[in-house]
């Protein structure tokens, strides 16, 4: 099958969906915010529309498929707030609509497993705005919606090796602290596969089968690179921005079993092992 994909917030998770679809005849339009990362998309095959900016509505009225990938501001929903009732008008007649959401949505379990059922108490600000953005796009009629809520996302270009090469990587211990991961590559085979079997209405969580204390995965990344272990640093201890904080007020194990029996997904990374083992391969090929 093929179709035209517009992508609101054409970013990393996008790209690499884009690479699956264009092979196969994809038309895919993605915005952006400049004149420099439009045209680094001309080169994929994507035709770019600078947004903010352009004019959109053509593009939605070509559009088969709808791609939102933008994060939600102090203002709500970027794309709502400028275009709900243009999108609402063609809403029907829409095959597929992706809303890339967060597992932040969740907020802390202590550690306990969620999956997709499990009630959404964000402990962020962050969270909160994803909560308010699922809403909203779930509130447009016959938007055939599909939410992913995204686990913490690696892959080329994104993981630990620069910073432990750098020796400025930190193993930050904090008790009973768990996340989950997922490889940007795995993002877009879900994406895919959803799109091939429309779901309207389903939520879906995307993650690997192994969600770790993240000083783990910085301690295998050193014994890949065959350096020194970074120093453990109790977590009261850490200087850390109030963003870095944040992300150690949640700790949960996120369930990934629907996308597994309910799209066929076979995950390529299902450990962060897996994952940072390819990326260093990959480096070594294009050293």
């Amino acid at each position: 099958m093929s179709g035209t994909l517009l992508s609101f917030g054409h970013g990393y998770s996008a790209r690499a969906l884009d690479a699956l679809l264009l092979p196969q005849g994809w038309r895919v339009i993605g915005t952006t915010r400049s004149d420099e990362s439009a045209a680094r998309l001309r080169k994929r095959g994507v035709e770019p529309l600078i947004w903010p900016g352009e004019d959109v509505q053509p593009a939605i009225e070509a559009a088969t498929h709808l791609l939102i990938s933008a994060a939600p501001g102090e203002h709500g929903d970027p794309v709502l707030a400028e275009l709900r009732d243009v999108i609402a008008a063609r809403a029907a007649k829409l095959e597929w609509a992706g809303y890339l959401s967060t597992t932040g949505v969740y907020g802390d379990h202590g550690g306990d497993w969620v999956d997709e059922s499990a009630a959404l108490t964000p402990a962020t600000k962050r969270g909160e705005m994803r909560v308010e953005a699922e809403a909203a796009w779930a509130s447009i009629p016959d938007l055939p919606l599909h939410v992913f809520r995204l686990a913490g996302i690696y892959g080329p270009g994104r993981g630990p090796f620069s910073k432990v090469r750098a020796g400025t990587a930190r193993r930050i211990i904090k008790e009973g602290q768990v996340f989950s991961r997922i490889h940007v590559e795995d993002i877009a085979q879900v994406l895919a596969a959803s799109i091939a079997q429309p779901d309207p209405g389903t939520i879906y969580n995307v993650c690997d089968d192994d969600p770790a204390p993240p000083q783990d995965v910085i301690a295998h990344a050193a014994e890949l690179l065959g350096v020194p272990i970074p120093p453990a640093i109790p977590f009261e201890k850490a200087d850390l921005s109030p963003m870095a904080r944040s992300f150690y007020s949640e700790s949960k194990k996120v369930r990934n079993d629907r996308i597994k029996t309910a799209l066929g997904v076979r995950l390529r990374y299902p450990s962060y092992r897996d994952g940072l083992a390819h990326l260093l391969t990959l480096e070594a090929e294009r050293a």
